[in-house]
């Protein structure tokens, strides 16, 4: 008899999103929440914004929500993290590797030498190595439950190299290879680890104010919204069929997988 897995799969279940306030991790929240599952907010600077979406979350009958302050960018702020989500909700059963930077804007056509090698290393430790020890202090509880779902934001800049800078794109491309190896590692435990990549994606943080010139790059011609992410993220998540993938969401720019 046919089952239908996302009636109750993430049901008590409870997932850490990081850079939580902005708009993809926003609207991933709400689409998990929706599904019945807690969310553990992540933020940097934006409180506010923070506070507000723990406020909107907990209206929904049986989702708990919680705000963390942590700067990604500080190893020993992350341990804090995870052991602050720990005490006050538990383990996660989610981890949405999602809070990023992306430091100098140089451009498709910008000079290698105006990025330091300091703000290489910053850059990479924001968007990769944070999430490289958080995966590593949630993984042990999910392989322990047989039962986890780890998902990078990525981007299409791993593919193409982008419209930021080497430093942004490496430290995406960067994730590919973990996942790969977890993925590999960790099936037969019930943990699966994917990526959605995005491309273009208004209301964010990165990508405030685009230039409406970018739109010609995207074959459907327009930007995407955060939902649109979201939506994969919930894919990923309902799904224990998917693993070791990274999924593209750019509006055609990419004509396939990478």
């Amino acid at each position: 008899m046919a089952t239908d897995l996302h009636a109750e799969s993430l049901k008590g279940k409870l997932a850490l999103i990081t850079g939580c306030s902005g708009g993809i991790g926003s609207a991933t929240a709400l689409a998990l929440a929706w599904r019945g599952c807690s969310i553990a907010v992540h933020y940097n600077s934006s409180k506010e914004k923070a506070d507000a979406l723990v406020a909107e979350l907990t209206k929904i009958s049986g989702v708990k929500a919680v705000a963390f302050q942590a700067d990604m960018g500080d190893y020993d702020k992350v341990r804090t993290l995870h052991s602050e989500v720990v005490q006050q909700m538990g383990h996660p059963d989610i981890l949405f590797n999602n809070s990023g930077t992306t430091n100098s804007v140089i451009g498709p056509s910008g000079n290698m030498q105006d990025v330091s090698v300091e703000e290489f290393e910053n850059t990479w430790k924001v968007n990769t190595g944070s999430s490289y020890l958080l995966t590593q202090l949630c993984l042990p509880t999910m392989v322990e439950n047989k039962f986890g779902r780890i998902v990078f934001c990525s981007s299409v800049a791993a593919g193409t190299g982008g419209v930021i800078g080497p430093h942004y794109a490496s430290s995406k491309s960067a994730m590919h290879g973990l996942i790969h190896w977890l993925a590999m590692r960790h099936a037969k435990d019930g943990v699966t680890c994917n990526a959605v990549a995005p491309a273009l994606i208004i209301e964010t943080t990165m990508f405030a104010n685009p230039a409406e010139s970018l739109k010609s790059r995207i074959p459907v011609g327009r930007f995407g919204q955060p939902a649109e992410i979201a939506s994969v993220v919930e894919m990923l998540v309902t799904n224990a069929y998917m693993t070791n993938k990274i999924i593209v969401a750019d509006g055609g720019w990419t004509p396939s997988a990478f």
